[in-house]
């Protein structure tokens, strides 16, 4: 998840902070939050704005915003790197459950996708340079560095908890914030807009545009092969480029969250990722997910080439009852799996971790309100579906899969935040300890390495007879040598937290590239009208794509917690 068990350092424990620096946090929290605020509203009401045709504003004064913000930002980080993570007791302590190993590497992955969309951007506006505003050039070129210098930036600083520059820390990392959460806006805004307008193109009631990349192309034609390569192909990395935004976001929250902060050694576990993910299990979870995310890829592939084919209507509801039913049994062998999962932490005998962290309260409000936006839509297919007629097939599948979207959300919630607040196993934490207590080393080969006993005697030399074992401690060689023993509940919530890993990233690939059965799908659409469905879905629907990434993130943490 966002916050998560992650590889760090031990935490400095500073009982003399002064009372004074923590009167005035909340301080410059509040003038850091009016501050990102203000940014946040302004950005919005521009992107909006741009997406209306009848509105006077337009796609370079986005942009010359945005680039501003960029800019801005990037100075800040590289005030940061150069002189505030340098000063002389800048960074006490560090956040280990902050910005996890995975999320850094997922992060990183996201930021390479988005640079090569800021490529495709490049190629695509420079195909007509001579005819464009110079901004729509600039501004994918400052963008990409705004990513470089972003990922840099977090990967290094992710964890840090700072205690000089607070104010100004505060606010710069707000203005990030903020300026990622415009990027998303004006990300979303652009794609949901070339969405609807390919889709909805012969209703001539359609009130937004064409999307912002495309308002020149009455004047400066692409018509070139090249071009179309350019504009189609970052059209298909704006999910990883939304992703990437909302992923920074996070990460920046967390470390505004830590700017000040003194963090108790005793109120954290520190966990270590290893290569060994997959270690005794039983790997059905694993296969069962890769069914579901293959029969998934092709069911996508499918019913994109029969929505958009130009043939009779048959084929298109082909495509929606194949979509309908592959979602059906999906999500009801999820919802089964989660209700599994929640029983079987009934007899889990770990401890509930009621510690202070920042990191993992954003994963629980994270998950809470991105399901909103799946349930305002599947609510809203509920009321349009009972009260229109007639009811066919399809519409029975399409109420059914609304309903188990909402069950599916809610047990899938309960069954992470759970696993999010439970404490580490015991026998792992014991055996840890007792490695600890023995010798205070890490053992590579117990015959190789000098051991000390825990009486206090003398150490043991070591040894390369064939039976230098047997002259350690019994119990000692037992508890270095003999493989643990993965209890029944253990095995069950990580083959739960497997398939439903895979599952969600199947359920975030479909509808981020292009599966929009609310489009084709008319009985939402003819219920409500064609402005105002359209506009339900662009705003409802990015924040369900969102939670299935972010879900993704918490379950790794709860397989690895499990």
């Amino acid at each position: 998840g966002i916050g998560s068990i992650a590889q760090g350092t031990p935490y400095s424990h500073q009982p003399s902070a002064p009372a004074s620096k923590e009167v005035w946090k909340k301080g410059g929290r509040m003038f850091s939050i009016l501050l990102a605020v203000h940014l946040a509203l302004l950005a919005c009401t521009l992107v909006s704005s741009g997406a209306f045709e009848k509105i006077a504003v337009h796609d370079y004064d986005v942009f010359f915003l945005l680039t501003v913000m960029m800019l801005i930002v990037i100075v800040w980080i590289i005030f940061y790197l150069v002189s505030t993570a340098r000063c002389p007791d800048a960074i006490l302590c560090r956040d280990s459950h902050a910005g996890p190993i995975w999320l850094r590497g997922g992060l990183i992955l996201f930021a390479i996708f988005s640079l090569v969309m800021d490529v495709f951007k490049i190629g695509y506006y420079s195909s007509f340079y001579s005819c464009l505003s110079a901004i729509k050039i600039i501004y994918p070129i400052v963008q990409a560095i705004f990513v470089v210098v972003q990922t840099y930036f977090l990967w290094m600083s992710a964890k840090d908890c700072v205690h000089v520059h607070l104010n100004v820390t505060r606010c710069g990392l707000m203005l990030t914030l903020t300026t990622n959460l415009a990027v998303w806006m004006s990300a979303v805004t652009d794609e949901s807009v070339h969405k609807a307008h390919s889709k909805l193109k012969k209703n001539a009631h359609l009130e937004l545009k064409v999307p912002l990349t495309d308002s020149s192309t009455d004047v400066c034609n692409c018509n070139s092969q090249i071009c179309q390569i350019f504009k189609n192909g970052y059209f298909w990395l704006y999910p990883f480029n939304i992703e990437y935004s909302l992923f920074a976001s996070a990460m920046v929250y967390v470390m505004w969250k830590n700017v000040g902060r003194f963090i108790e050694h005793h109120s954290h576990h520190i966990h270590r990722l290893k290569f060994r993910l997959f270690r005794r299990t039983f790997f059905v979870g694993i296969v069962l997910g890769l069914i579901i995310l293959v029969s998934g890829l092709g069911v996508l592939i499918v019913y994109e080439v029969q929505v958009n084919s130009i043939t009779e209507s048959t084929n298109k509801s082909q495509a929606l009852t194949m979509y309908y039913i592959f979602n059906i049994v999906c999500l009801g062998l999820m919802s089964l799996v989660c209700i599994g999962g929640s029983v079987i932490y009934r007899f889990d005998k770990r401890d509930m971790d009621r510690h202070k962290n920042p990191t993992r309260t954003l994963d629980v409000a994270l998950l809470m309100g991105a399901a909103l936006g799946q349930y305002a839509i599947s609510y809203y297919s509920i009321v349009a579906i009972v009260a229109s007629t007639p009811r066919d097939a399809i519409s029975a599948l399409n109420l059914t899969y609304a309903l188990l979207m909402i069950a599916q959300h809610t047990f899938q919630n309960i069954f992470i935040i759970e696993g999010l607040h439970r404490q580490p196993p015991k026998e792992d934490h014991k055996h840890g300890s007792r490695q600890k207590d023995l010798c205070g080393l890490t053992f590579v080969n117990i015959s190789a390495v000098s051991l000390r006993v825990p009486d206090g005697s003398s150490t043991l030399a070591p040894s390369t007879a064939p039976g230098a074992e047997a002259s350690l401690p019994s119990d000692l060689v037992r508890s270095l040598t003999a493989p643990k023993k993965m209890n029944w509940r253990r095995k069950c919530l990580r083959e739960i937290s497997m398939f439903l890993l895979l599952s969600n990233i199947i359920l975030w690939i479909m509808p981020a590239f292009g599966a929009r059965p609310h489009f084709d799908n008319d009985t939402e659409l003819n219920f409500y009208g064609d402005s105002m469905w359209p506009a339900i879905v662009d705003i409802c629907l990015p924040f369900g794509i969102f939670y299935r990434m972010h879900a993704v993130a918490s379950l790794l943490e709860v397989y690895i917690m499990s």
